[in-house]
């Protein structure tokens, strides 16, 4: 298993070697001078052409790429023309909020999704089943930023029973940083106050974006679970006198899960690519909001750089996906 995991490893390089060419060319033909922007409209020429020496724009296409590519390697992922700060560091401090969110969007959607996804098929063409599949198909439809405005609207407008947007109130000070969770770090703290602070905020762009994954979990649970159950082995194990629960949490269970898991992984890059609207609707500092800023000043740098880091996430899950495999199934050998 090692040595596939290093192979794995080792093939993420031409990959994101070829991502930073892509973005990078696409970054440079698009139209648009985001040193002007920056600059305002009021900037002489002379204002623009040292910025643009400052951020090394003046330079050939080539040699940019070349000079990108070996900071890269240092940790240079180059100067922000909005913010003025390097990409890194900028990526670094909005990370933790899109990874919060992303996290608790898909355990939302597995916990529920999973259970669900069991019980419907099971109880196949029953009430349950029916409700589900038309909470599924309306999970599936509804755009993420509409259903985020929806439960704005509802849990914050109307109810008041919860923040309408921002990570955490601007008049208290978040829990002491230490993985950059609020959540996380407030249970560290043992600071219960900071963590229902910190949860209430999270509850609804985690809601809006854990439905569509939710309800696409749920129906590949509940076909898979069908197949299984239907299965030679599952009719013997039922006529040796297995109780129904033993046999479907024991051996349907695992089986079923082999396809799931494949979902689960693709929803990762789904859940972070999602964040660009669903971060701007709430307010939240995290990747999302900091790639939209860029995309409206024509800041390319930033925007290659929130790109590389949702590419490395998603590949990242695909490889645990892919050693879960050999969790749920024996049968799966690593060469």
């Amino acid at each position: 298993m090692l040595l596939y995991i290093l192979r794995r490893l080792v093939l993420l390089v031409p990959i994101l070697l070829g991502l930073t060419l892509l973005l990078f060319i696409v970054a440079r033909i698009l139209p648009g001078d985001p040193v002007g922007l920056a600059a305002g409209p009021n900037a002489t020429p002379e204002l623009i052409a040292q910025m643009k020496r400052e951020f090394g724009l003046d330079q050939p296409l080539p040699l940019q790429y070349w000079n990108y590519l070996t900071g890269l390697v240092s940790g240079d992922w180059g100067m922000s023309v909005f913010t003025r700060r390097p990409v890194f560091a900028d990526i670094l401090e909005y990370l933790p909020a899109t990874i919060e969110l992303v996290f608790a969007s898909l355990f939302i959607a597995v916990v529920v999704g999973i259970p669900l996804g069991l019980l419907t098929a099971v109880y196949k063409n029953g009430p349950l089943d029916y409700a589900t599949r038309t909470v599924a198909l309306g999970g599936i439809a509804m755009p993420r930023f509409f259903l985020g405005l929806l439960l704005q609207m509802a849990f914050a407008a109307w109810l008041d029973i919860l923040p309408l947007s921002g990570r955490y109130p601007l008049i208290e000070s978040p829990p002491d940083h230490v993985t950059g969770l609020y959540t996380i770090d407030a249970l560290i703290a043992g600071d219960w106050s900071a963590f229902q602070i910190a949860l209430s905020h999270l509850a609804l762009p985690a809601i809006a974006m854990a439905l569509s994954p939710l309800a696409t979990i749920m129906r590949m649970m509940r076909s898979s679970t069908i197949e299984v159950l239907q299965q030679d082995y599952v009719m013997t194990e039922r006529a040796l006198g297995l109780s129904n629960r033993l046999i479907l949490f024991k051996y349907v269970l695992k089986n079923a899960m082999t396809s799931t898991l494949t979902v689960i992984g693709l929803y990762v890059s789904w859940l972070l690519g999602g964040t660009v609207l669903v971060e701007t609707v709430f307010d939240w500092p995290g990747l999302g909001l900091y790639a939209t800023q860029a995309i409206l000043t024509q800041d390319f740098m930033p925007v290659i750089g929130v790109t590389l880091v949702i590419a490395i996430i998603y590949l990242v899950a695909m490889l645990v996906v892919d050693l879960l495999y050999g969790v749920f199934n024996p049968k799966v050998r690593y060469a």
